[in-house]
């Protein structure tokens, strides 16, 4: 349709000119002496055109043929850009849908682009480190090691791949390069605390855990499983002496002291280097705050020498736990013992009795079944005892 109406219009202006010029009578003369020529007016207009578009035509031709090697090269960049911009979305298709052989190849061509090489060299080494090809990685990664501009992105990334390689001595060199730089922010941290937990390097773990703490960066069970590995291993070190045993509990918070898990490896660590009274503070801060049957076997385990003052106190501490808490078992066994220990026979039976009677635990039956059998052993009952302690074997086998 619109071919139509070109022709038309066309066809118009032709027999428009055609009429127009047939009652146009001018002439035009042109002087060269010794020539003249004379032209009419139409066929001088129709010459003119014609050498204003041979011109034309000649202009552009030129200006075509000097521009050709920068239309070329342009081009041939627009082409680069393209092919590289397509390989890189590709490289990123292909790590996210785990085909990491074909991200490995797309960023090998998106690299070609300069603009895009940081980016595809940090793809190609995550796509190698998930093909466990290491050097690759390395190859990848010390492409981009002179890029500034990719410098964060580069550590950052190497943090990440060798913590999940476990090679947590590299990670923690590339998180101190990139403290260095000044780089500090919660996604670094967060690997600096996986890469410290694999160093075992508990007093660093203890320390990131609580500035990541304050930026609600850790989930309060992570957070408090790290709390207790970190403790456990720094409690539970038999290089320590009670010295600094005791040092190192200075330095434990007093919001993490009274933790149950915290205050039972403390107890222990304590007891097995015969700081009893130690522990027993330990145990009744504890306590006080946050109740729990591991830290009052703790404290069970911390009683004071027979006789002492600071065994009635521990006797009468439980006394009153035990007005609290009139079932529970462990509280009962504590107490119990402690009267044994102290040679109050009749309430360390009834005690002990009422931990039997309430065990909900195979190791809380053999040990009330053994505490009693000591104590009608110290009362002279050889039946009483045997028989408890005939129970006591019992239990030990189921």
């Amino acid at each position: 349709m619109r071919l139509f109406i070109w022709l038309v219009v066309m066809m118009a202006a032709a027999i428009g000119i055609a009429v127009t010029a047939r009652f146009n009578p001018g002439n035009v003369v042109l002087f060269y002496p010794p020539y003249r020529v004379d032209l009419s007016l139409n066929f001088f207009m129709v010459l003119l055109v014609a050498a204003f578009l041979l011109v034309y035509f000649m202009v552009r031709a030129f200006n075509a043929t000097v521009n050709m090697p920068r239309k070329v090269a342009a081009y041939r960049q627009h082409k680069r850009e393209r092919d590289g911009n397509k390989g890189l979305r590709d490289a990123l298709k292909a790590l996210f849908e785990g085909r990491f052989g074909h991200a490995e190849k797309a960023a090998l061509r998106a690299a070609e682009l300069p603009e895009n090489a940081g980016v595809a060299a940090l793809i190609g080494a995550r796509a190698a480190h998930r093909m466990r090809q290491q050097a690759r990685r390395d190859q990848w990664l010390a492409r981009i090691a002179s890029d500034n501009g990719m410098k964060t992105a580069r550590l950052m990334t190497m943090t990440e791949l060798l913590v999940d390689d476990h090679q947590p001595e590299a990670a923690l060199e590339a998180v101190r390069e990139l403290n260095a730089s000044g780089t500090r922010h919660i996604h670094a941290l967060q690997w600096s605390l996986k890469a410290e937990q694999q160093a075992k390097n508990w007093p660093e773990v203890l320390r990131l855990v609580r500035l990541l703490d304050k930026h609600k960066a850790l989930h309060p069970a992570l957070s408090a499983r790290l709390r207790e590995l970190a403790y456990d291993d720094l409690l539970a070190d038999n290089a320590h002496d009670a010295e600094s045993l005791q040092r190192v509990w200075v330095t434990i918070p007093t919001t993490d002291r009274i933790k149950p898990f915290v205050a039972c490896r403390a107890a222990t660590a304590l007891n097995a280097r015969g700081l009893h009274d130690e522990a027993r503070v330990v145990c009744e801060e504890a306590l006080a705050a946050n109740w729990d049957d591991r830290v009052v076997r703790a404290y069970r385990d911390a009683a004071a020498p027979a006789g002492s003052s600071a065994l009635l106190v521990q006797i009468e501490h439980c006394e009153g736990w035990v007005r609290e808490r009139p079932n529970d078992a462990e509280l009962a066994l504590t107490l119990g013992s402690l009267c044994l220990k102290q040679k109050l026979w009749g309430k360390a039976q009834r005690y002990l009795e009422q931990a039997l009677s309430d065990a909900s635990e195979p190791r809380m039956v053999r040990e009330s079944h053994l505490k009693l059998a000591q104590l009608h052993e110290a009362l002279t009952q050889p039946e009483e005892a045997a028989n408890h302690y005939r129970q006591c074997a019992l239990a030990t086998i189921l």
